[in-house]
């Protein structure tokens, strides 16, 4: 057990979410502020009340479908007067700039401090097919020192490294594609009943298995959808959290350890960095995995979330398989639901922040038709290969 748990000083007051577009109409910065502005109101707040800005990845990739919107940009259009910003691209993963603001306000540089993630990748292919290929980002003069190692071996797609991780996975345990399946089949009933999920068609196994492989063994249907769209949510210091119109939902344990090499295929294919995330995580509290009543994990490829539930210890090493078939484990009204909004393999790709506001909905009770049973507990987690994040999150 860690000696100080910053992050029990903080909660999450508020959450807000633009229209997820397959593309959408409305530029990066419209979306960005749409997130942003419910927020803060649903905070009880007012833009003059935040004094901090965290995303992920930031302004370094400005201008890019990936990260079109960095802290400097919502500052400048909202005339924000902060005493703490950052982004940046190191960190773990796309929960970075929820444990980012989660530092900043334990150590007193904020009060409140404003979380956003913004993306328009479905835009961006509308008018470049490979927008989110890796050789854009080995090709050129601006060379990516990770990814230059791949695409000389032709993994022009992260599909395609995760699908070592998938095969690997087959291999070990006995995975079957039809266990796989469970988590795209769960994905798509959650968002039917998700009036922003961009997939709300009805599929079942025989539509799963009829999907164009990708990359063996993963289909079409084990890949998220991509989409245009901003999440936001407001961090709050503990102390200030009561006076909200919420009850705080507070951050209870935090996750991001990574004890193997920063490499997509030099680390445990069977493991990444979640298993390192998921040790420490549980480290820092002491409630245990019996006590998650939702889980809303990665799931930018099917087999993240596998690995996620194993990480995470909500199943055994190895048996998350096993633990999925059938799908009644993790639907709404089974032991641990899942991804309740559709995740990214229906709702869209919003890219990590998406599950904190999911959680945040459900342990307020505000779900509407996808409401699940009441609980205090959710975990979050959110990346692959390198990259890893998770918080739980407790509704006092």
């Amino acid at each position: 057990m860690f000696d100080r748990v910053f992050e029990k000083d903080v909660a999450i007051t508020g959450i807000g979410q633009s229209e997820i577009g397959r593309p959408s109409t409305k530029s990066a910065m419209r979306l960005t502020l749409d997130a942003a502005l419910e927020a803060i109101q649903d905070a009880g707040l007012t833009p003059a009340d935040i004094d901090g800005v965290s995303c992920w990845p930031g302004d370094n990739n400005n201008g890019n479908s990936f990260s079109p919107v960095g802290p400097n940009a919502l500052i400048s259009a909202m005339g924000l007067q902060v005493n703490w910003f950052g982004g940046g691209y190191e960190g773990p993963g796309p929960l970075a700039g929820v444990i980012n603001g989660a530092m900043a306000i334990a150590a007193g540089l904020a009060r409140h401090v404003l979380v956003f993630r913004t993306i328009t990748e479905a835009s961006s292919r509308q008018v470049d097919k490979g927008a989110s290929a890796l050789t854009n980002k080995t090709s050129g003069r601006d060379t990516s020192y990770f990814w230059q190692w791949y695409t000389p071996f032709n993994v022009l797609s992260a599909v395609n490294l995760m699908a070592m991780y998938a095969q690997r996975h087959f291999h070990e345990f006995g995975t079957r594609s039809e266990q796989l399946a469970q988590i795209a089949l769960t994905c798509r009933r959650n968002a039917m009943l998700n009036p922003k999920a961009v997939m709300r068609k009805p599929m079942g196994m025989d539509d799963y298995m009829a999907s164009r492989m990708i990359s063996t063994p993963l289909r079409m249907f084990d890949c998220d959808v991509h989409c245009d769209a901003s999440t936001a949510l407001v961090l709050s210091r503990a102390d200030a959290a009561k006076d909200g119109p919420n009850a705080p939902i507070r951050i209870e344990a935090i996750g991001a350890a990574l004890h193997q090499p920063w490499s997509w295929d030099q680390i445990s294919l069977t493991e990444g960095a979640a298993f390192d995330v998921g040790r420490m995580m549980w480290n820092r509290t002491d409630l245990k995995p019996g006590d998650v009543g939702s889980a809303q994990l990665y799931d930018g490829f099917s087999i993240l979330t596998m690995i996620w539930l194993e990480a995470m210890g909500l199943c055994p090493r190895g048996e998350s398989g096993a633990f999925v078939e059938g799908g009644a484990r993790i639907a709404r009204d089974g032991v641990l639901p899942l991804n309740t909004n559709g995740g990214q393999l229906s709702g869209g790709r919003t890219h990590g922040l998406g599950y904190v506001h999911e959680a945040c909905t459900q342990l307020w009770n505000r779900a509407g038709e996808r409401q699940i049973a009441p609980h205090q507990v959710s975990v979050c987690a959110s990346g692959g290969g390198p990259l890893g994040g998770s918080l739980l999150l407790v509704r006092d």
